[in-house]
């Protein structure tokens, strides 16, 4: 995380400056706790204006992940995408900075975008996938409300909590690889199922803007450049022009997205996607299939909020050493809440993003400067022909950005202990090798508790760790199982 010039300071000594603050203080500076917090409304909106220039790659990579064919081979318009992503972003941010008070942004989450695009979508229309998002925001509500999530989170090992992150980012990272076309499907008549590009080489100039725009991003971060993932785009998407405008590919060398520049770079929004939502009528899925991938995209949104929402109070000098902050029901609350208005917008269950931390770094204390960062977002909303002009190359080069910074977690696992490196080892590698982040986080839990069990330590992972691997057993059993009901 970017550190801050501030100097941090706890909830506690803020209340104690807030008793000395002179009187006549403005309605802002009292109800963002601005001088409370040794904040300036300049410090607020530049924390906030950056902060959305952190994580505006969002408006680009949602509607990329979001792109492919439902279970009826329906897809959904790619400016009604962006405009759903922008809107839930915008909702969402601007809830927490006026309820929550804290400088936190939401947005549509890569890895629940992830699971609905390969594990939801596949199996039911968009808008009954747009319903489970509802639904599993409900259920994370449902949990913060009575105080389960908490409880939750202290059952599942920390080494798994890493494990999952490790692979949901390596899952992320295949995504774009594929997508960009520098990792494609083996030879049919030979032994790898996967190759390096098209039958084992690179070709075409795509693949060479997403390598360049890969580089650069990752060059950008090495040299702790604000926004590195933003410029990294803006710039790899200059390239394309350049190279569209030489070359002349078109829609058979770029795929959906030509790189070249809109009649006008400002429209309508397309609320064509808002209120889609179904629920029920999931054809042949049963229960247990349901179940299943309510309990997927509660896993795949559950685990980062609450350690980034600490972690980036704790920056801001608002947590105390037990991690306790102002307002953190009230945050995890709207996270929470954030998975039902993606849902109902048709984005993509929202969650609390690590950049805000950037935010922080330039200042940011209150929810003044998620108030400026949803503000923002929803600016977005009528630039929707900018957006459009992102190659799907440039937008994925920023997934296996995204991916690297999530595989970073690897250095909080102890590799040395197999109890914990077996089982993080099975969540990391088989999220992208079976392309499911269940199979990941069944393999990690089952593993874990047969190993604790071998070691005679049957009852260290406790009753929760246990009943979750009796669902996961059903889960991997679930073909059998059907198969010896229906005989029965």
């Amino acid at each position: 995380m970017t550190q801050s010039s501030v100097e941090p300071r706890t909830a506690a000594e803020d209340a104690g400056r807030g008793s000395r603050q002179p009187a006549g203080r403005s309605w802002l500076d009292r109800y963002f706790h601005i001088s409370d917090r040794g904040s300036t409304v300049a410090r607020e909106v530049r924390g906030g204006i950056t902060t959305f220039m952190a994580m505006a790659y969002i408006l680009l990579l949602n509607p990329l992940l979001l792109s492919g064919p439902d279970a009826d081979g329906n897809k959904l318009s790619s400016a009604g995408l962006i405009t759903a992503t922008a809107l839930a972003a915008a909702v969402s941010t601007l809830l927490m900075g006026f309820i929550g008070k804290v400088p936190l942004a939401l947005a549509a989450g890569l890895s629940v975008s992830g699971v609905l695009a390969t594990q939801v979508a596949p199996h039911m229309t968009w808008p009954q996938a747009m319903g489970m998002c509802v639904i599993y925001g409900l259920v994370i509500v449902l949990l913060v409300v009575t105080g389960l999530r908490e409880v939750i989170m202290n059952a599942i090992p920390l080494a798994l909590k890493h494990g999952i992150t490790i692979g949901i980012g390596m899952f992320i990272a295949l995504i774009g690889l594929v997508n960009a076309g520098f990792v494609g499907k083996g030879d049919p008549k030979g032994s790898a199922p996967v190759a390096l590009g098209a039958g084992g080489q690179l070709t075409g100039w795509p693949v060479l803007v997403f390598a360049v725009t890969l580089l650069l991003i990752f060059m950008l971060q090495a040299r702790n450049i604000p926004g590195a993932i933003l410029i990294g785009i803006v710039a790899g998407t200059a390239l394309a022009m350049v190279v569209e405008a030489v070359s002349g590919l078109g829609a058979k060398g770029w795929g959906l997205t030509v790189p070249a520049l809109p009649d006008s770079a400002v429209s309508t929004p397309d609320f064509g996607l808002f209120g889609h939502v179904e629920f029920g009528g999931w054809g042949e899925l049963g229960a247990m299939s349901v179940g299943m991938i309510v309990f997927t995209l509660v896993l795949a949104g559950f685990f980062d909020a609450m350690a980034t929402i600490i972690g980036v109070g704790t920056e801001a000098g608002l947590a105390d050493s037990r991690g306790r902050m102002p307002g953190l029901s009230k945050a995890l609350f709207i996270d929470g809440a954030g998975g039902a208005i993606g849902g109902v917008s048709g984005s993509s269950g929202q969650t609390v993003f690590i950049e805000s931390a950037t935010g922080v770094g330039e200042g940011a204390r209150t929810g003044l400067s998620s108030v400026v960062t949803g503000l923002l977002f929803a600016g977005g909303l009528f630039f929707t022909p900018l957006a459009q002009i992102v190659p799907g190359q440039v937008a994925a080069a920023a997934l296996v950005v995204i991916g690297a910074m999530m595989m970073m977690n690897a250095r909080h696992v102890d590799w040395g202990d197999r109890a914990v490196a077996i089982p993080v080892f099975l969540t990391v590698a088989l999220m992208p090798f079976t392309y499911s982040i269940t199979a990941g986080v069944g393999a990690g839990v089952i593993s874990f508790t047969a190993i604790k069990t071998a070691q005679g330590k049957w009852r260290e992972p406790g009753a929760f760790m246990w009943a979750l691997t009796a669902v996961f057993l059903v889960y991997f059993a679930l073909s059998p199982i059907e198969h010896w009901l229906g005989a029965k």
